[in-house]
């Protein structure tokens, strides 16, 4: 089911970007009533489902009876929904914006928040009662309300003790401060370790959950040793011509620390290399991904054919940069002076019109991005039909 999106929206109604950012990101909570006016949704419970049961799509199956939480991990079945109640149970779909083009032009409304700290979109439904519990997001996430009513509850609350083996990070004591029934185009921001609480009330509920990665600062280190390895050539061997003889010869000696500390002392790194490195990461595909290249095209045949088409990343492509070097999907790119104008309006809007480019631009295009093209990480409109 398609939706059209009403323009232009009104995401945080009388608020600038400006004042949101400086206001309540990473702050505070903030509620956002009817910030897109007239919106019930994207897709339907079914089509939601549908993507559940895919093998690529991560799912999850989230239910609670008997006083017990249950989580079964996609993909799902039919015959899985088939035996489901008429209460107390959540599906989440991951990535949606992965598969449906109208997600991806939902999360361009949210360009006020770089690219880069952009995660995906996740699309939850539950019937009358149905919910994952109170709990805890290291990441910042705007909740826009689909179709149906969803009552969250949220607190600032510091105990953070968890309910013994559940499946899930359920929080053991919540103790709720503010609570709102969110209806159809309602949304509501919550920024990293509020605890929250969401129930679907009554009707049929889809949530739209906009998230922003924050990655953990000991993953950031892990990721970024590992970047090094392939970015660091330190010269010469050890040496030791003022080596003495030793009481204890199996014991590493204070000398030897202290040089082996020096040589280390050459590892270092600059802004441009943490570019890199974060320009690389934050575009690497998640593991689960899949690409679907288009049809094989020879270069000349791309050329041709771009002067009368527009070009548009994949949708689960990702897409940074930093001063003239472009990261798509975790390869780093250079790009000539001629091309930098354009490949920026590509990381940035997700689509260049090749009508409005020269044929030098054109030829240089194709020649930079010929391999991505192939890879199906960039597509020419015709393909995305």
């Amino acid at each position: 089911m398609q939706i059209q999106l009403s323009q232009p929206l009104t995401l945080l109604n009388q608020l600038s970007p400006e004042t949101f950012l400086a206001e309540y990101w990473q702050k505070k909570p903030l509620l956002i009533r009817q910030a897109i006016p007239g919106f019930t949704g994207l897709l339907d419970p079914n089509d939601l489902a549908g993507l559940a049961c895919e093998e690529e799509v991560q799912s999850r199956l989230v239910q609670f009876a008997k006083g017990q939480w249950r989580v079964t991990q996609g993909p799902m079945s039919e015959k899985t929904f088939k035996h489901l109640p008429d209460h107390d149970w959540t599906l989440l779909v991951q990535g949606v914006n992965h598969f449906l083009p109208e997600a991806a032009d939902l999360l361009a409304q949210f360009n006020f928040i770089p690219h880069a700290r952009l995660d995906d979109l996740m699309v939850s439904y539950a019937p009358d009662g149905g919910g994952v519990g109170p709990h805890l997001d290291s990441y910042d996430v705007f909740l826009l309300q689909g179709s149906g009513k969803r009552h969250w509850k949220i607190s600032q609350q510091t105990d953070f003790t968890l309910i013994e083996d559940a499946p899930l990070r359920i929080l053991k004591h919540f103790e709720t401060e503010q609570e709102w029934v969110l209806e159809a185009g309602d949304m509501l921001y919550l920024p990293p370790q509020i605890a929250h609480w969401g129930v679907a009330v009554g009707e049929d509920c889809m949530t739209y959950s906009i998230g922003f990665r924050a990655p953990k600062t000991q993953e950031l280190a892990h990721e970024f040793m590992h970047f090094l390895q392939d970015h660091t050539q330190l010269e010469g061997i050890y040496q030791d011509p003022d080596l003495a003889a030793q009481a204890h010869p199996a014991e590493i000696s204070r000398n030897m620390v202290s040089k082996v500390n020096h040589a280390l002392q050459a590892i270092a790194w600059d802004d441009t290399l943490v570019a890199r490195f974060l320009g690389q990461y934050l575009t690497e595909p998640k593991p689960h991904i899949v690409f679907a290249p288009p049809r094989k095209l020879s270069l000349k045949s791309l050329h041709q054919r771009l002067s009368q088409t527009t070009l548009h990343l994949a949708l689960a492509s990702q897409m940074l940069f930093w001063q003239d070097t472009f990261f798509l999907n975790g390869d780093a790119v250079t790009a000539p002076a001629i091309l930098t104008p354009i490949l920026t309006t590509l990381a940035d809007q997700r689509y260049v019109d090749c009508g409005t480019l020269t044929p030098e631009q054109l030829s240089v295009l194709a020649t930079t991005l010929y391999e991505a093209y192939l890879a199906g990480y960039v597509l020419m409109r015709e393909d995305m039909e």
